[in-house]
């Protein structure tokens, strides 16, 4: 793919068009001849009585009756500075309404849940369903032996905390048993479940160190049955310097997972963005790996190192070891790139490639900030929508994959 030739394509509204009232260039500006008002842009009188009338029509005084309370110096305020006049044309204050037209005026939405006073993650977590799988048409089916899943690319910012935050959570929802393993020393996957991860809380570094059993160190995620996070904490960043000298320091997680003995459907494994001693623990822990691909030029860049690597781990380490599942992100449709990059990589790896793609979305960076993935934060986003439809696409092909031998 050459990319020294990108020239994206105009969008529409790069150039403007005219609206209906729009004058020709200069003509619109308050000045000679303009008919909006003088050279020093005072308006005219007819706009002074349009904008009284319309006073008297839509501001309320206390005792319920409409009065001009002459010119207000915050008409004047820019916008963005104190109140727009549009703040104080809003309803009126409740005082002045009698308390029995509240009944007669308050329409419930039709169809709509009952309304919650305090937010109720349980709640959220059911107007997820009725949005996201209303008819349960989705199905995402069980598999018949535990998928545990490295979700790698040593390149940062392509979405792997995302992808798998929002993939665990998606499986959770429809009946899967789901562990999720930060194993990024940032915690990022920790704090998009709403986990507690500050300093001294037992996590996956206490597991794979001092080798604390995982069951003692899982947290249920509130409000999502059957999903599961093993926190990580900034003390995990020494763990690499701490393994030096230990035996068989590359399958430290593997012998943590071993040991646990609760029932599970899936393991997703959360990587540190690079390809040192956690990540390796990640692969030799693993089965399969899920590559998220940003729609960018750099992300390919990085794949081939990553996929080296992956070799060389399953040669010497893990022989049971697998690309299984390439996952597009942030995907821009406005661009030509994104285009390309997403026609290189199907290319390539032809099935391996899930057909949802990932948009870029606002919504998906702000759900962190709550504590939440995008399925419970916003399940109306196109964000949403696309991880429940790529969990569901992965389960299936989980449930066509033969029983492998241990």
């Amino acid at each position: 793919m050459d990319v020294s030739t990108y020239s994206p394509k105009p969008r529409d509204g790069d150039s403007p068009k005219p609206r209906d009232g729009d004058s020709p260039k200069g003509a619109g500006r308050p000045g000679k001849g303009s008919p909006t008002g003088d050279s020093f842009g005072k308006p005219t009188p007819a706009e002074l009585r349009i904008r009284d009338t319309l006073e008297k029509a839509v501001r309320p005084s206390t005792d319920g009756h409409v009065k001009d309370d002459g010119d207000d110096p915050r008409d004047s305020e820019p916008h963005g500075g104190g109140r727009t006049q549009m703040a104080r044309h809003a309803a009126p204050d409740e005082s002045a309404v009698p308390a029995e037209a509240h009944d007669e005026t308050e329409i419930p939405a039709q169809g709509a849940p009952a309304a919650q006073p305090e937010y109720d993650i349980a709640w959220e977590v059911q107007r997820a369903i009725r949005i996201l799988n209303p008819n349960g048409e989705i199905k995402m089916p069980r598999p018949t032996k535990t998928r545990v899943m490295a979700v790698a690319n040593q390149k940062g910012g392509v979405g792997k905390t995302t992808s798998t935050v929002n993939l665990a959570v998606s499986l959770a929802l429809h009946g899967n048993r789901v562990m999720v393993v930060d194993l990024d020393p940032q915690g990022n996957a920790s704090t998009g479940l709403g986990v507690e991860h500050g300093v001294g809380t037992p996590g996956i570094y206490e597991s794979m160190v001092h080798g604390t059993p995982l069951k003692e160190v899982a947290h249920e995620v509130d409000g999502i049955p059957g999903l599961f996070c093993i926190p990580a904490t900034i003390d995990l960043a020494g763990a690499e310097v701490e393994l030096v000298n230990v035996v068989a320091r590359e399958a430290r997680l593997q012998k943590a997972l071993n040991a646990y003995d609760e029932e599970l459907d899936y393991v997703l494994i959360d990587c540190p963005p690079s390809l040192g001693l956690l990540t390796v623990n990640a692969l030799v822990a693993a089965r399969e790996v899920l590559i998220p691909i940003q729609c960018e030029y750099y992300a390919l860049e990085g794949l081939g190192q990553l996929l080296r690597n992956i070799e060389l781990v399953k040669a010497h380490l893990n022989e049971g070891l697998k690309v299984s599942t390439i996952l597009l992100t942030m995907y821009d449709k406005r661009t030509k790139l994104a285009d390309q990059v997403e026609k290189e990589v199907r290319g390539h790896f032809n099935e391996l490639v899930l057909s949802s793609v990932v948009p870029r979305s606002v919504r998906l960076s702000e759900a962190p900030g709550y504590g939440q993935s995008i399925i419970t934060y916003d399940p109306a986003s196109k964000g949403a929508a696309r991880y429940v439809e790529a969990a569901a696409e992965m389960a299936q092909r989980g449930s066509r994959t033969k029983k492998r031998k241990k």
